[in-house]
């Protein structure tokens, strides 16, 4: 009897000569099984191997294709792709605010200020950035605690420490169902197990947190209360209250990822107000200013600050001293408040683009996001939608990459509205809105 890995090694070779398209659904095992003179058990185990090597996707009542792209080794939405329009990453920058930010950098180039921005610096900052970041995060009646401010160089590394400090390896982490990719990645990479949780048109359900939390213990959650990434979705003051009051009868601690409420100006107050026991506050300058030019922010409540403050110096997770000084600068002279209304706008504007290019469509989004959640019509799964907009030079991202377990994926994609300029922006929506009328036929053809 042959062996099955050979089977699989024929297979890929098919897939990377291109013999086999992104897309394209495989045989089913049984006539699979004929056409190699194998038994349908080992056709069966010749799937999963492809499947175990990210190959093939296979889906219950459709059958076995061939993934859109090979897994990337960096996790999901992390690095630029190679694509003409992107879609997948969501980096906003605005005309213009390369000069603003330019204007305050100017003093820090003075030898002595610069020397000293040069000096190493703790996970506590200065007394002038956690003033600067009170300011910032500030809404709604509350202001967090100076001395509960901590920093690292970016959002991701804060939400990793977050993650270390309350999670011990082989532990489990409630996440909702559908989630930023990156925490997957985080989870994996530090031991620990995802939970996916339930949610609805408020974001998390208390009952699915407290149903997790009795199967087996959660040591914490991590959430996005506010535009929530992929769905948009921003939970309401009776709903947070309801989860505050939660997290206080568990015992769990929220990991809340606020990273994208700047753009909502009006949201009610986080749950670091609410339950500020149970909440470590998550934010950084990534989407308010430029990728390149980011502090991360965790307000942890003084029962887990320590903690935290460890894991990001262990994880070497700490701000640089030049960044977070240029950036409390940016913070005090209103820099980052110009920036910010310029970007509500800019999002804004390009979601009016989606309800015009996308009409009829089941679209989810939220007027204020730079992101959408797009529902594809009955005849595209999302592995051959995102195959069929790559071959038109456009990257999208399939809902696989934002569902935690391993429950099946819908047949969405998420799209990314920030990166491209308007006008590409306007064409490639165009464009994937031709693709989704048709089928997966008329797009191999094209």
């Amino acid at each position: 009897m042959e062996d099955y890995r050979l089977v699989a090694d024929d297979v890929a070779a098919e897939i990377a000569a291109g013999h086999l398209r992104p897309g394209d659904r495989l045989p089913p095992q049984r006539a699979f099984a004929r056409r190699r003179g194998i038994a349908n058990s080992t056709a069966g185990r010749v799937y999963g191997e492809l499947a175990r090597r990210g190959l093939v996707v296979g889906e219950v009542g459709r059958g076995t294709f061939v993934r859109a792209a090979q897994p990337l080794p960096a996790p999901a939405l992390s690095e630029p792709g190679a694509a003409r329009i992107d879609l997948e990453l969501n980096y906003p920058v605005t005309p213009g605010q390369a000069a603003l930010l330019a204007q305050g950098l100017a003093p820090l180039l003075r030898p002595d200020v610069l020397g000293a921005a040069l000096r190493p610096i703790g996970v506590a900052g200065s007394p002038m950035a956690r003033e600067a970041v009170v300011r910032l995060l500030g809404r709604s009646g509350w202001r967090p605690e100076p001395a509960r401010v901590l920093f690292a160089g970016n959002g991701r590394q804060a939400i990793a420490a977050a993650i270390a400090a309350l999670v011990p390896p082989g532990e489990r982490l409630g996440v909702e169902a559908l989630s930023y990719p990156v925490v997957k990645a985080l989870a994996h990479r530090l031991g620990v197990t995802p939970v996916p949780l339930a949610v609805d048109d408020e974001g998390l359900r208390p009952d699915a947190l407290t149903a997790a939390h009795r199967g087996a213990p959660l040591r914490a959650v991590y959430l996005q209360p506010t535009l929530h990434n992929p769905l948009g979705v921003t939970m309401g003051e009776a709903r947070r209250e309801e989860v505050a009051r939660t997290l206080r009868e568990l015992g769990v601690c929220a990991i809340e990822d606020t990273i994208w409420a700047f753009l909502h100006d009006s949201a009610p107050p986080p749950l670091a107000a609410l339950a500020p026991d149970h909440a470590i506050l998550i934010d950084s300058l990534s989407k308010r200013l430029a990728p390149g030019l980011t502090v991360g922010f965790a307000v942890a409540p003084a029962r887990h600050a320590e903690q935290v403050a460890a894991a990001l110096r262990s994880g070497a997770w700490t701000a640089a001293r030049f960044a977070l000084d240029a950036a409390t600068r940016w913070m005090a002279d209103g820099t980052v408040a110009a920036i910010t209304e310029a970007k509500r706008a800019d999002a804004a504007a390009r979601q009016r683009i989606v309800s015009e290019k996308l009409a009829g469509f089941a679209v989810r989004a939220d007027p204020r996001a730079y992101y959408c959640w797009w529902e594809l019509p009955d005849q595209w799964r999302a592995e051959t939608f995102v195959a069929a907009a790559a071959r038109r030079g456009i990257a999208v991202t399939p809902a696989a990459s934002f569902v935690v377990g391993s429950r099946s994926a819908p047949s969405a994609v998420r799209l990314g509205l920030a990166s491209p300029p308007v006008e590409t922006l306007s064409y490639a929506l165009e464009e994937l809105a031709r693709i989704a009328r048709g089928t997966p036929e008329d797009a191999a053809e094209d």
